[in-house]
């Protein structure tokens, strides 16, 4: 199974609380990234695309559980 699919299956099962604190702390892995991509650049800047799309589905989720979908 794909990365994208374990963590999309992962989300499905986390609560508001919890959906929230991921966000959170993905968002400053993204600011931390950038800074240190700005400084040098990174090994691999797929990793930024990565985590902006995946701070994007926690979004989404969280939204679907603020709807009550």
């Amino acid at each position: 199974m794909s990365k994208k699919a374990d963590f999309v299956k992962s989300i499905h099962g986390m609560n508001e609380l919890d959906l929230r604190a991921r966000l959170e702390e993905d968002k400053q892995r993204l600011k931390k990234l950038g800074f240190a991509h700005t400084i040098s650049p990174l090994e691999n800047p797929m990793t930024i695309r990565g985590l902006r799309r995946d701070i994007a589905r926690l979004k989404t989720e969280l939204k679907k559980k603020q709807e009550g979908l």
